[in-house]
C-alpha cells in the first residue's frame, strides 16, 4: 500500500477546512468565485479539481501553506511550498530576529515554540525557570540566545 492509498481524498481535507472555517459550501464558492454545484462536486470527488483551483480554495479558507501542501499531494500534485527549519541558511535572517527579541526579554523568560508547542529556542533566563524539572529524552533542548 502506498503512501497516496492512505490519504484523505482532496475533496474531503476542502470540506474539513471549510467546516473549520465555519463557512458553508454557498459561502466559500461565493468568495472564491466559482458554482456551489462546482465546489460540491470538488468536495465529493465527482470533479478532479486543477492545481490552480486547489491553490484558490486554499487561498479562500486561510489555509496554512504546510497544509496546503497536503492537499496538492491529496490532489495528486507536486507540493507548491518549501519546508525550512530554523537551523536552515537560509532561515539565518529569522533565526537572528528571534534571537533579537528572545535577548531583548531578559532578565524575564521568554520562548519559542513550535505548531506543536514543543520548545525550539528561549532566552537564558528560560535556565532558571526550569531549573531542576525533568527533562524527557523525546523533547529537544532549546538553544538559547547568547
Amino acid at each position: 500500500m502506498t503512501a497516496t492509498a492512505t490519504r484523505p481524498p482532496v475533496g474531503s481535507l476542502l470540506r474539513t477546512w471549510r467546516q473549520r472555517r465555519r463557512l458553508s459550501q454557498l459561502d466559500l464558492a461565493s468568495d472564491a468565485g466559482v458554482s456551489a454545484r462546482h465546489l460540491s462536486f470538488v468536495e465529493t470527488g465527482r470533479a478532479r479539481p486543477s492545481r490552480e483551483m486547489v491553490l484558490h480554495l486554499a487561498e479562500q479558507l486561510e489555509v496554512p501553506l504546510r497544509d496546503r501542501n497536503d492537499l496538492l499531494l491529496a490532489a495528486g500534485f507536486a507540493p507548491a511550498y518549501a519546508r525550512r527549519g530554523l537551523d536552515d541558511p537560509d532561515m539565518s535572517a529569522v533565526r537572528r530576529a528571534l534571537d533579537l527579541v528572545l535577548a531583548a526579554y531578559e532578565p524575564y523568560p521568554a520562548v519559542v515554540v513550535d505548531r506543536s508547542w514543543h520548545l525550539v529556542a528561549g532566552n537564558r533566563s528560560v535556565a532558571l525557570l526550569t531549573a531542576g524539572s525533568p527533562r524527557s529524552s523525546s523533547h529537544r533542548r532549546p538553544t538559547c540566545c547568547g
